[in-house]
């Protein structure tokens, strides 16, 4: 009403207007029964000794149409997360065993080694997410194509997702939030990768030519493009994917010597770091403790591939022998302290806990927390875990006195002992990460005791599910509750998860 009061100008046909709708807003104001499109009364007649005015649901009213009755939504409840089981196939280093075989028969291989591992009818999953770096533009939705390929129904929905070598840590998140929300009961989760067979493009010269000479209609005007294409300095020359970061140009090789050296790492810790990774996969291989690891053939050529084929247990004077891979003269990150190109392919069965007991099956864990951070993809690339850690540990509400089993991404190893000294540190943790305090150190006798990506390998889209399978079976094994999954990528982000053991 004082609204439109305001706005009366100085025009008669103004004031007309304003003073009726004034007048009209005035009588809604004090209560008035009066219907003003049409001028009549509205007339309710009710059964019963209700004296409300508003309609029911025996109520008939006259001059206007009454609403029908709308059903409530069913209000959505989070459900708990459980991981069923995790496989993967034999993580093998580039241009070895998977030398013949694309992502799309890897990642589908990963998914009838999981099916046949955990005893379920394909028709039970409803959802698949696969995390993969370096995709192959025919089968960029690898995700799609490998359930297909695989024998699934064709109503099971998926994508295929990029975050570096977050990839498949993010596509487990986004599953375990699928079946958290209700939207579906049962997902899968994968990544997969191969730097055996990288597309390799020719560079923009010979595109933007060829391009070209696929719209020209004439054969004169096709010839003229061909001395572009065929030019040894374009074709020769083909643009090669290169382990880089975008942003800064930097390869990661270089920014893992950088942190070692910020943090006082030595060439002789990181070495040492290697060599307990490489003897402790080894002692979990020979012990069977890689039970995540699924024998494949490989159809070209018939090989049967059960293993890892990356592990090797040196000694510190022949690691020592080797020069440094990135900065050749002072550089301490060398080729055996550092994460080799791997092969591979992941993945994991997510159920509501209910649905799980619906058929029957036992889970490994919950999946109860995770986070993910970034951070200065200059100077602080790889410290992710520095960063997913106390933050983790705060969103589930404990300490890391509360977890029984580390497991942590090994790109370098200098790259895990600066986080770990990072976590260590007073100045780090209070003036970069804003904690009061510092984390603490980390208990080695309960970190990645059967190794990591510096042995087992790191298929860049395939290490998280490696990750979080390694984390429950040790859980199992080791008769812990809490597990804490770490890892650091491109762009300077991390990932951090709680796994609780599902109890026994």
């Amino acid at each position: 009403y004082y609204n439109y009061l305001h706005r009366i100008n100085s025009t008669y046909y103004g004031k007309c207007c304003c003073i009726y709708k004034s007048i009209m807003y005035l009588r809604l104001a004090l209560g008035s029964s009066r219907s003003f499109s049409t001028g009549k009364q509205l007339s309710v007649e009710t059964t019963g000794k209700s004296t409300s005015s508003a309609p029911t649901s025996s109520s008939k009213v006259t001059g206007s149409t009454p609403r029908p009755t709308v059903t409530p939504i069913k209000p959505r409840t989070l459900q708990d997360v459980v991981l069923i089981d995790a496989v993967r196939t034999p993580f093998q280093q580039s241009y070895t065993g998977y030398n013949d075989m694309t992502i799309y028969q890897l990642q589908r291989e990963s998914y009838l080694s999981l099916m046949r591992r955990v005893g379920v009818d394909r028709s039970e999953v409803q959802y698949a997410v696969s995390g993969c770096v370096v995709q192959d533009v025919n089968t960029a939705n690898v995700a799609r194509e490998a359930l297909l390929g695989a024998g699934f129904p064709e109503s099971v929905a998926s994508h295929t997702i990029v975050q570096a070598c977050i990839s498949s840590n993010q596509a487990t998140s986004t599953a375990a939030d699928l079946v958290a929300t209700g939207r579906y009961d049962t997902v899968i989760s994968s990544g997969v990768d191969s730097l055996s067979d990288p597309p390799i493009r020719y560079n923009k010269h010979v595109r933007n030519a060829m391009l070209k000479l696929n719209r020209t209609k004439s054969t004169m005007g096709k010839l003229s493009h061909l001395p572009t294409i065929l030019n040894p300095l374009h074709a020769l020359k083909p643009d090669l994917p290169a382990i880089a970061e975008f942003s800064t140009g930097e390869i990661m090789g270089h920014s893992a010597d950088r942190l070692a050296a910020a943090f006082k790492v030595s060439r002789n810790e990181q070495d040492e770091y290697a060599l307990r990774s490489h003897s402790l996969a080894q002692k979990a291989q020979d012990a069977g403790l890689l039970s995540d690891v699924a024998p494949i053939t490989v159809q070209e050529s018939g090989k049967y591939i059960d293993k890892d084929n990356g592990i090797r247990v040196g000694t510190i004077e022949q690691m020592g022998r080797l020069r440094s891979a990135f900065i050749r003269e002072y550089g301490t990150v060398t080729a055996a302290n550092s994460s080799f190109l791997t092969d591979g392919a992941s993945a994991a069965l997510l159920m509501s806990e209910e649905k799980a007991k619906q058929l029957g099956l036992k889970p490994k864990a919950f999946i109860r927390h995770y986070v993910f951070v970034s951070q200065d993809p200059t100077d602080q690339l790889l410290l992710g875990p520095a960063y997913a850690t106390p933050a983790v540990l705060k969103k589930a509400g404990l300490t890391i006195n509360d977890i029984d089993v580390f497991e942590y991404h090994e790109a370098f190893a200098g790259q895990i002992l600066a986080n770990l000294k990072a976590l260590d540190s007073e100045y780090f943790c209070t003036k970069h990460i804003g904690l009061n305090e510092k984390v603490g150190s980390l208990p080695m006798e309960k970190f990645n005791l059967w190794g990591g990506s510096l042995s087992i390998g790191h298929p860049f889209g395939a290490t998280g599910v490696r990750l979080i399978a390694m984390a429950a079976n040790r859980l199992l094994a080791e008769g812990g509750r809490y597990a804490l999954i770490a890892a650091c990528a491109a762009g300077g982000q991390g990932h951090g998860m709680i796994l609780e053991a599902y109890p026994q």
